[in-house]
Parts: C-alpha cells; structure tokens; sequence
C-alpha cells in the first residue's frame, strides 16, 4: 500500500437551545392572557352592571 496524505474533516455539530427565543415567546402569551383577563375584568366591573 502506498501512504495517502487524506485530509479528513471532523465537524462538531451542537444542538443549541435558544433560550431567548423561549422567553420571549412566554412573555408573548404572558401578555395576551393578562389583556384577555383586563377585558374580561373591564366586562364584569362596567358593563355587565349597566344591564
């Protein structure tokens, strides 16, 4: 056998969580459901009293 100068490449693939991403969409649905609880308390406090 004659020697071979083979270069071989290794990759190194990590798997990266982004955690940023996770935050920020919690915080997203965080916000909708404190809007969704103020209107519904706006409902209930003025304007189911009305009728």
């Amino acid at each position: 056998m004659v020697d071979r100068n083979v270069d071989i490449e290794e990759r190194h693939v990590e798997k990266k969580s982004d955690s940023s991403l996770v935050a920020s969409t919690f915080i997203k649905y965080a916000a909708y459901i404190i809007i969704f609880f103020g209107a519904l308390y706006f409902l209930v406090t003025y304007v189911f009293p009305k009728f």
